[in-house]
């Protein structure tokens, strides 16, 4: 993870939101490794920890307007009709599609803000975000609420840390996130070797 500590400390403000920006689209680079780096990079007084906080909202905000985007334009009668013909690769049938449709449209903007705080789970909810059309307004009060509350305290974390703190993260975080990832990926073999078209 030092890669990502260099990108932050030569690339300060621009280099937090490039990073955030890029993790929101790409999940395999971990947010709770970029924010408590750019913390601790604000603690040694490479960026400010406001101007950290900012870059690292704006960023991860862009990433998930642009998913929420690419969802709504896809739609979710062609999605419907992919799920149809590939749902296995999913590990989903139209019929659990429409169950999901029917939860996110009554809870969707509380989910989408508790999302935002979940790893593995707060790049992709902008994706049925998108494909129900939630309301712009409340997609981005939702989002915003919830990114910030997740920005802010990884971020504040590494600066309490300070230097000391980057062992720590190198330590835990980067295995954590690995391990976090190797669970979604385990589970979706299990789900795509079990799965079965709902009757």
């Amino acid at each position: 993870m030092n890669w990502i500590g260099e990108v932050i400390e030569q690339g300060g403000i621009a280099g937090i939101f490039a990073l955030t920006l890029v993790e929101t689209v790409f999940p395999p680079i971990p947010s709770e490794v970029v924010m408590p780096m750019a913390g601790i990079a604000a603690a040694k007084g490479h960026v400010s920890l406001a101007g950290a906080i900012i870059a690292g909202l704006a960023g991860s905000m862009a990433g998930n307007i642009l998913l929420f985007v690419v969802a709504r334009q896809l739609g979710a009668a062609r999605f419907e009709a992919w799920v149809d013909r590939h749902g296995r690769w999913l590990t989903l049938d139209t019929a659990t599609l429409e169950r999901v449709r029917r939860w996110f449209t009554k809870h969707g903007g509380w989910a989408v803000g508790l999302g935002r705080c979940m790893p593995g789970i707060r790049s992709i909810i902008s994706i049925p975000a998108g494909l129900i059309d939630m309301p712009w307004s409340r997609f981005l009060l939702w989002s915003t609420l919830g990114t910030t509350v997740w920005v802010a305290v990884l971020t504040g974390a590494g600066y309490g840390l300070g230097s000391a703190g980057l062992p720590l993260v190198e330590r835990w975080l980067g295995p954590v996130s690995n391990a976090i990832i190797v669970i979604a990926a385990a589970t979706y073999v299990i789900r795509l070797l079990t799965w079965k078209r709902a009757a």
